[in-house]
């Protein structure tokens, strides 16, 4: 039985990312509940940390007279007070970890040998603490360089073709990327080859590899838990894709407790198979997760460490030989940590990652024929890629989003606070953000459109809690809008405006957060559905009402839409509830009266 193992992860990550680490704390919703407990810290090395040193010798004076061996045939020493000895002095020598390589320490200083950047200037988001060092300051300095193009084999490679990558919040040039041109792609096409398709590692090949995995995730878990490693990452993804500390610190979060679940034997037990007895002596069937061998992996840029890191350490884990693609905008995430994942252990020739444009990634899948691509972004790339690749590829493409609200009324504060979230954090740039709202006439007279009016209008672009947005314009957004408002009964409810006072360039987005209202009935109009359905990757919603029964009509609207990535049905009713989760199909979808859009598994209630 062939597993699924590049997109073992998938799931996983298939709703982005939205912790309860959120832009602000969320009111009370129910039952006060006891107060999170921090997670334990992980044991030194998964439990490997030196041992105690055994206690010092007394001074001499104090020392018992030495027995006379004639008076006795042997020492008195007991064996077992012998063995002992020999183990402690055995635990003072360097111990040596399944992949042959000393403990590390795991110092916040090591990361000074994790980065190859020549020039940061973070504008106000400087990096800090010890992981400060990693980095060659330049006061004059306004740019960031990274002289390689990817690693391939193993090896770090230059590149002389430059790419500049524009500054989203004042439009500048800050990060020099080199890039990988088409005429340069033969090492990759070449480092594929050499993975055979029943991969690196399986369950009758090379067990002993998924042992080494669990070591490196343990590790890995261990230094994203450090607080000046967390905070390196964080800031640095606030830089490269503009987000509120909390976001970018809470994909952080997720990518490190991600980590510790595939700790130890976790990632051998992820490989479990199956038996099935057959029909005579002797005659048995046996089922296992087998890798695919050469595997492509191409990631966006709104979660530039969460995305790549646990799509790739899954393909990783089961044996895939992975190469590795994420937006140039924000590649200089994950090739840190692609550095540290090497100092904690992970075999450099066992992945590679490269940075170009899509037609050079397009003809690298063309040339080097992986045997499967996971790739994670619009659905009009993602369509040209089935084709090209005659359907060996995953797709975690566009999301167009529903909640609807039940006729139950309650925790008003609460389902307010998590609308404003899921259609507005990381500035609504977020394929499980909440697009269209479907709410019951019950919530009208609440006052819930008031309270994300306020809360929205909290939003502001100094803690980036409203920010740039990197594929939509303001002037697409606000044509769209336009177009909505030409619908008969349509409204905006709040924003539609743009940004005041910033200097975000024109070829990114900057919009106010917006709700336009548009009348159900007028939704399923042939002229307007397409419209109205329309996926806008920004800080963007559709609002509309229902009465009971006009229940149906809601059912329809949500089985005609095709992009099906998440949903909520926020309710406690349960009749309500089995009756429209029956009746609808996503790829995840959430119920209850604290049911959401945005909140990747990793970090569910």
């Amino acid at each position: 039985m062939r597993g699924r193992t590049v997109a073992l992860t998938r799931r996983i990550c298939s709703t982005a990312l939205v912790s309860d680490l959120l832009d602000s704390a969320p009111p009370a919703c129910g039952r006060a509940s006891a107060p999170r407990a921090a997670p334990p810290a992980l044991l030194r090395c998964a439990g490997r940390g030196p041992a105690p040193l055994p206690p010092a010798a007394p001074p001499a004076a104090a020392r018992p007279a030495a027995r006379n061996p004639a008076s006795r045939g042997r020492s008195q020493v007991h064996p077992a007070t012998a063995i002992q000895h020999r183990r402690r002095a055995q635990l003072r020598q360097p111990r040596r970890t399944r992949l042959g390589r000393p403990n590390p320490r795991f110092q916040v200083d090591g990361l000074q040998n994790l980065t190859q950047l020549e020039v940061f200037n973070a504008a106000g988001f400087a990096l800090q603490g010890a992981a400060a060092s990693a980095v060659a300051a330049s006061s004059s300095g306004r740019c960031l360089c990274l002289n390689h193009n990817g690693s391939v084999q193993g090896s770090w490679t230059a590149s002389a073709n430059w790419n500049w990558i524009v500054d989203p919040l004042n439009g500048e040039k800050f990060i020099k990327v080199a890039e990988v041109q088409g005429t340069e792609i033969k090492p990759f096409v070449e480092s594929l080859s050499t993975c055979p398709k029943h991969g690196l590692h399986n369950p009758l090949k090379a067990p002993e590899r998924y042992l080494m995995y669990g070591d490196i995730s343990a590790k890995a878990a261990h230094m994203l838990g450090q607080p000046a490693v967390s905070d390196f990452f964080a800031k640095l993804i606030q830089r490269v894709s503009p987000k509120s500390y909390q976001q970018a610190l809470a994909e952080v979060q997720v990518s490190q407790k991600f980590l510790e679940n595939f700790c130890g034997d976790q990632v051998r037990f992820l490989a479990r198979s199956f038996a099935v007895p057959g029909n005579h002596l002797g005659q048995r069937s046996n089922g296992y997760r087998w890798p695919y061998g050469p595997v492509a992996i191409i990631t966006p840029f709104n979660f530039p460490l969460e995305i790549p890191l646990l799509q790739v350490m899954g393909a990783l884990y089961m044996g895939n030989k992975p190469v590795l693609k994420v937006d140039s905008k924000v590649s200089v995430v994950m090739e840190q940590m692609l550095r540290l994942l090497h100092d904690c252990g992970l075999p450099a020739e066992d992945m590679d990652f490269l940075n170009s444009d899509g037609i050079t990634m397009n003809k690298l899948l063309l040339e080097a024929n992986p045997k499967m691509t996971l790739f994670t972004g619009s659905s009009r790339v993602a369509e040209k890629l089935a084709a090209d690749l005659n359907g060996r590829i995953k797709l975690e493409d566009a999301g167009f989003d529903w909640k609807i609200l039940g006729p139950d009324v309650q925790e008003v504060d609460y389902i307010a606070w998590v609308c404003d979230q899921d259609a507005y954090a990381c500035s609504g740039q977020k394929c499980s953000a909440q697009s269209v709202l479907f709410m019951h006439k019950n919530w009208s007279s609440s006052g819930l459109i008031e309270k994300m009016k306020k809360l929205s209008e909290r939003r502001k672009l100094e803690d980036l809690t409203i920010g740039p947005v990197l594929t939509v314009t303001t002037e697409a957004m606000t044509e769209h809008m336009n177009n909505l408002l030409k619908i008969r009964g349509s409204k905006v409810l709040f924003g539609g405006e743009p940004l005041e006072n910033h200097s975000i360039p024109k070829i990114y987005g900057a919009l106010k957060p917006t709700a336009v209202f548009v009348p159900l009935d007028e939704i399923l109009k042939s002229g307007n559905f397409e419209l109205v359905t329309k996926e806008i990757f920004g800080p963007f919603q559709v609002v509309t009402e229902y009465s009971d029964d006009q229940l149906e009509l809601v059912l329809e609207a949500c089985e005609r839409m095709n992009a099906h990535l998440t949903a909520a049905v926020v309710s406690n009713d349960p009749l309500f509830l089995q009756d429209v989760l029956g009746r609808s199909v996503n790829g995840t979808t959430y119920a209850g009266i604290r049911a959401r859009t945005t909140g990747a598994p990793q970090n569910h209630w």
